[in-house]
Formats: structure tokens, sequence, C-alpha cells
């Protein structure tokens, strides 16, 4: 039976990375929960085990087997080495951990990736979301015919930036339906009915920070197999879901029945009616990435075609949890169970 533990346990994507674990053949370890000291004592539950959130420590993470970092950033640079020293493998979802030598980043649902993690790796780094879900769908387009453009919008949600940014957005809200002043500590902008590409100069998250980062995530999983991709990530006053625009172009025309086959397949939901379009919504909650192929505007019919646009959501925070497990269970065969090892 393993030992896991979850800094950061509180966290919006702390939260769905214990609902995770609890649907995974994981569920059964042991769990301790920690946190920074203003949520020491909360009552909190994995599956059926109720416990309480603990405050982070020097030998918090004592006999650990995983120790999965799913807090700020800040948190993460302060305690990652004490899980590293004491023994524990070290999965980092904040991203904190991507500069540091022999870490990888990992997305164990696209195939093949550069590197493989071994008894030295001293992190992982779940690739982010959003570049695994843009992964899964330019690589399947790939296969079917080769790629000469693609371009992607990513309509980013306030989870992303964590609770403190979803709690802005919907003070915001309410502030303006009640012509109040708003409070902009976090996007400095307002980003309550408002489409953002770029955030005020105060504000304390990053929209270049986070499209640099899905760039990276991206080009480091992609190793050369998936196509170049120009990319813009756009801030959208929603609370939960990525949202996806593509745009392709193909080196030769394919029959629109051959893409749509490339595109199903595992971690991908084709959706062929225009009444049920994929959504931040729709893909709450959902494990998979939720699709629309859309022949460009002229094409005849289903035919061959060269231009097409895919419409796509995902679930970021589930995605996000789900990867991470992905990890975990991959590494396993770096944590030898038995009597002699």
């Amino acid at each position: 039976m393993y030992k896991i533990a979850i800094a950061g346990a509180s966290t919006l994507l702390g939260r769905e990375l214990k609902d995770v674990l609890s649907e995974s053949t994981l569920a059964a370890a042991n769990f301790a929960l920690l946190d920074e000291e203003d949520a020491k004592g909360q009552l909190d539950q994995v599956g059926d085990e109720i416990t309480f959130i603990q405050a982070l420590s020097a030998d918090a993470f004592d006999h650990a087997d995983f120790t999965f970092f799913s807090g700020s950033e800040n948190l993460t640079r302060a305690h990652w080495r004490h899980a590293l020293r004491a023994g524990s493998t070290v999965i980092d979802l904040s991203g904190a951990l991507e500069a540091e030598t022999g870490v990888l980043i990992r997305a164990p649902w696209v195939g093949a990736e550069p590197g493989s993690a071994d008894l030295f790796t001293p992190a992982v780094v779940p690739a982010h979301p959003a570049a695994i879900a843009l992964g899964l769908l330019l690589g399947r387009l790939q296969q079917a015919a080769p790629v000469r453009t693609a371009a992607a919008t990513v309509l980013q949600p306030a989870s992303e930036f964590g609770r403190t940014a979803m709690d802005e957005l919907h003070q915001q809200t309410v502030s303006l339906l009640s012509f109040q002043s708003l409070p902009r500590a976090i996007y400095d902008a307002q980003a309550a009915y408002n489409l953002l590409g770029a955030l005020g100069e105060s504000a304390t998250v990053s929209l270049v920070a986070a499209e640099a980062r899905i760039r990276r995530h991206y080009r480091a999983l992609s190793a050369n197999r998936w196509p170049a991709l120009a990319l813009q990530v756009v801030h959208a006053p929603v609370f939960h879901g990525h949202a996806f625009s593509i745009a392709v172009e193909l080196e030769h025309a394919v029959e629109l029945s051959v893409l749509e086959e490339a595109l199903t397949g595992e971690h991908v939901e084709l959706i062929l009616e225009d009444s049920d379009s994929p959504s931040n919504l729709a893909a709450t909650g959902q494990s998979d990435v939720l699709v629309r192929l859309r022949p460009e505007p002229g094409a005849r019919g289903s035919g061959a075609m060269t231009r097409l646009w895919l419409w796509a959501a995902a679930d970021n925070l589930r995605l996000h949890a789900q990867n991470a497990v992905a990890c975990a269970l991959d590494l396993r065969r770096l944590r030898p169970r038995g009597a002699v090892q």
C-alpha cells in the first residue's frame, strides 16, 4: 500500500486531484493532506476516508511514496526538497520546478515522450492541460495527413489562476450589477463580462506566462511529431473549462470521414451534432476532450478538404489532475513493492 501526500490539498486543483485519485487504482493508498498554516485543521475527505488537513513541515513527507504539489509555485519551491529528501517521488502540478535540472514534463496520454524518468529524476511536471488537449487533437490529425499550418486560440477560465481569481471574477460580476466599483487586486482589469488578451500592469497573474507555459509544454511533448502551432491565450469571463478554436490547413485534401475517424479515440469525444456543441459547461466533470470538426466555410458538403476548424472544450482542472495521476501510475515502476527492494 502506498502513502500519498497532497501539498496544497485545499486548493481547487488539490480538491480535483483528491477526486481523481479516489477513482483511480491508487484509491487504497494512505493519504496525507497538507497545506499552508491557514488551512490547518480543516476537515476533508479522500474517497470514503475522513481526515484533516495538516500544516506543511520538513517532516510532513516522511514515508510518502508520492507527493503531489497542487498549490502555489511558492509553496512548491519552499517544500519540494523536503519531500525529495524523504524519498518521495515528486509530481509538481504548479509548474514551479520546470527549470530545475533533470525535471521532466510528462503526459502519458499523448504517447512516446522525449526522455524517460529514472531513479535520478528529481521530479516530474504534468503537462499543462491545454497543451495536452492541443497535442491530442493535432497529433491525430497529423496521422491522417501532414498539417501545413495550425493556429489556436485558447479561451482560459478564471480557475486556471486559482480560487482568488474566481472570487474576484464573482465579486466584479456582483459589483457591476449593483453599479459599484470593481475589485482589481488580481486582474487589474475588468474581467467580468469581458474578453481579455492582456491583463493590467499591476495584475498578480499573467496571461503572458500562461501562454508561454502552454507553448513550452506543447513543444516538449511534441518532440517534432506534431505541427508547429501559432497560439494565443484569451482570458474568458467563465469560472471553469478551457475552450479552443483551432484552424488547420492540411498538405493535401482528405475526406471528412477520414478526419473524423482520426480524431476519434481514447480521451477524445467527437461531437457530430451541431445542437450538442462542445462548451466549457458541457465539459465540466468530463474526462475527455470534446471536439467538433467543421469544414472551412465554402467547402463542398462532406467531401475532401484541405482547410478545417476544430471547436473543442475540456475541463481544465480534471484534465490536469488526471494527467498527474497518470504520471504517478507511470512512475510506479520506479517504486518496487515487496520484502526485498
